[in-house]
């Protein structure tokens, strides 16, 4: 059964890690990374929201329920998008469309009413916690802990960290900027702030020597994710 971890940044970046399910987000041409029910469960087992005895009783239901299951994709999908808008939105100090906060609310409703207060084992990060108390093979039960970890983004002292990759061609990676002085910019360094740094550098070298000397040097590497 899963339990919610003690609050900290890893547990409210979260939402924005299922918010980025889609990768070039931002771009026309998102790549989709939750092509069936069963890559929402494998998503699921490695941001230990479920257990290999959840996934593997999701997956055997997902199986014998295939129109059930791909409801329950379709369901998730539009609550990743709308959590990414809000986020998106949120990270350039805009405030969100007000069908898209209504979206959320009714899907946290129904998380919520799943989920109950239980005691932890150790007072070290607080004696009790949120866990989910909903049948272990409901088909939205990777959902639950998602909205519940956007629900304590947006209310809490850590949202102005939330920033969206400053890349031209649509990346649109979400993140938690954890840096001192809030000036990260980039889903990763080695990805998209690595082509910046190559662009800005030959746009330095282009006005030292000329167009002739950067003209072999336009093409951007291939970007590597965090």
């Amino acid at each position: 059964m899963w339990k919610q971890p003690a609050e900290g940044l890893e547990w409210l970046a979260l939402c924005l890690r299922f918010a980025n399910t889609a990768d070039w987000h931002a771009s026309l041409r998102p790549k989709e990374s939750l092509g069936n029910y069963q890559d929402l469960v494998v998503w699921g087992v490695r941001g230990n929201l479920l257990s290999r005895h959840e996934a593997a009783r999701l997956k055997g239901r997902a199986s014998a329920q295939p129109r059930r299951a791909r409801e329950a994709l379709a369901r998730a999908v539009t609550v990743r998008e709308v959590i990414y808008r809000i986020m998106r939105r949120t990270a350039h100090s805009e405030a969100p469309a007000g069908r898209d906060l209504a979206a959320l609310n009714r899907a946290l409703a129904g998380a919520l009413r799943r989920s109950r207060i239980a005691a932890r084992a150790s007072s070290d990060t607080g004696w009790f916690g949120w866990e989910i108390a909903g049948r272990i093979d409901d088909f939205d039960r990777v959902l639950w802990p998602v909205l519940k970890s956007a629900a304590d983004l947006l209310t809490s002292t850590e949202l102005h960290r939330v920033k969206q990759c400053a890349d031209d061609r649509g990346c649109g990676w979400l993140f938690l900027d954890r840096s001192k002085n809030l000036s990260r910019r980039w889903c990763s360094m080695k990805g998209c702030g690595n082509r910046a740094k190559v662009l800005q550098y030959n746009r330095r070298r282009a006005r030292a020597t000329g167009p002739a000397a950067s003209a072999s040097r336009r093409s951007a590497p291939e970007r590597a994710r965090p």
